[in-house]
């Protein structure tokens, strides 16, 4: 893996996203709305996990405040320069209790091989979620975006992400379900390139279009993209 290098740079002529939109012809036009995207540049991938925990429920801006200290404190995020910082220094950076005890964790899991990160590439997708979730404080979830964005498996589709639902709902335009499993009913039309569809969902949200107040056809029109 090529550190701060974008995992993925993605553009409609890549051959992963012309067969992705050609398996799914609505996921097509998502794809000319969006146009091309790329995913931010990764450190190292026990970094990435520390910095996964460090950020669990808190803003973005607070997780970067909070991630600063840290390494102004340890050095490093590294699991010897963690494991080296007591409790009490680590909260006085900001980190939770439970965060301090979720990065030890990570860090002493690292540090004697229990968890081999370098490893983690040669393993199948639920494999490395299975060693991931090992780790107190890491779920499904954050293994799952693990995989995307610092491993670059490119078919995932995290079922539990509300944004990625809230996206389908409205790039497929649904009727409300009781179960909320939007994603599900569109991730049957992607043979492949889940990770693909879903940074596309995203990115949808990230721009505005999902909550602009109109419908995906309305913004396929207001945008010059043929919807038939």
């Amino acid at each position: 893996m090529n550190h701060g290098k974008p995992v993925f740079e993605l553009h409609p002529d890549d051959p992963r996203v012309k067969a992705l939109a050609s398996a799914d012809p609505r996921m097509g036009r998502l794809i000319a709305l969006i146009g091309s995207l790329a995913t931010k540049p990764q450190g190292p991938l026990f970094t990435e996990l520390a910095r996964s925990i460090i950020s669990q429920q808190i803003s973005v801006k607070a997780a970067s405040t909070i991630r600063g200290r840290v390494i102004e404190l340890a050095g490093e995020l590294s699991p010897a320069a963690l494991l080296a910082q007591s409790d009490a220094d680590l909260r006085a950076a900001g980190l939770s209790a439970s965060k301090v005890a979720y990065l030890k964790d990570l860090s002493d899991k690292v540090q004697s091989g229990q968890l081999d990160l370098d490893r983690l590439q040669e393993l199948d997708d639920e494999e490395v979620i299975k060693q991931l979730v090992s780790v107190k404080g890491i779920g499904r979830w954050s293994a799952e975006m693990f995989l995307i964005f610092a491993l670059g498996r490119e078919h995932v589709v995290s079922y539990g992400d509300a944004g990625l639902q809230r996206a389908a709902k409205w790039v497929y335009d649904m009727e409300e379900r009781p179960d909320r499993k939007y994603l599900q009913q569109a991730a049957a039309q992607w043979p492949s390139y889940g990770s693909i569809a879903s940074l596309y969902l995203w990115e949808a949200i990230n721009r505005g279009h999902v909550d602009s107040g109109e419908t995906f056809s309305e913004q396929l029109t207001s945008f010059g993209i043929q919807t038939d």
